[in-house]
């Protein structure tokens, strides 16, 4: 009879570890990717207060550069496209089209001196640059944050877990093939 106790509370001690084991992993892959998350909503908090601070240096672009339609347009529709995007993948798509965009306005703002003389502009452009800067950051926590639970979700003996628990890999922002080279912009 003792020996069978001893058995019985041998099985019921490691069921109890085994069992606390996966709630500790649990619970530790859980915060993991809840901060994996938070990270790319700030970058989506980033990326809209950039489409926001848009339609305004356009307003004021085109007081001085009325014949540049084509830039607009393709302002507008980059923009659009970021606003609709609802996952990672699409983020990084509508943002290299946005980016694109963008660059070709500062390009068609190196034409007019005036208007980089312009106070409403400045100030503009220096609230792009400083949300251009969050952008840069929130995508590197975000990054940090990702790689961290990556790691985490590949170790043993958490592999074991996080795959029969649903857990999978988080997408890391990555620059694009197109923003190694500058946008050409023809006046003609």
């Amino acid at each position: 009879m003792k020996r069978g106790l001893i058995v019985i509370v041998a099985i019921v001690a490691v069921i109890a570890i085994i069992g606390g084991s996966l709630i500790s992993t649990y619970n530790n892959l859980v915060d993991k990717q809840a901060n994996v998350e938070n990270k790319e909503a700030e970058i989506q908090v980033y990326l809209q207060r950039r489409a926001d601070l848009i339609p305004n240096l356009v307003n004021t672009v085109k007081a001085y550069a009325e014949h540049e339609e084509g830039v607009y347009t393709a302002l507008a529709e980059a923009r659009a496209k970021l606003n609709s995007a609802s996952n990672t993948e699409e983020f990084n798509e509508a943002n290299e089209s946005f980016e694109w965009a963008l660059s070709r306005l500062l390009v068609v703002v190196e034409n007019y001196p005036e208007l980089q003389a312009d106070k409403n502009f400045i100030a503009l452009q220096d609230q792009l640059e400083g949300t251009e800067n969050r952008i840069a950051t929130a995508r590197k926590d975000y990054n940090d944050a990702a790689t961290d639970y990556n790691a985490t979700i590949k170790k043993f003996p958490n592999v074991i877990f996080a795959g029969i628990l649903g857990f999978e890999e988080a997408v890391l922002y990555e620059a694009l093939d197109t923003s190694q080279f500058a946008p050409i912009v023809n006046f003609d």
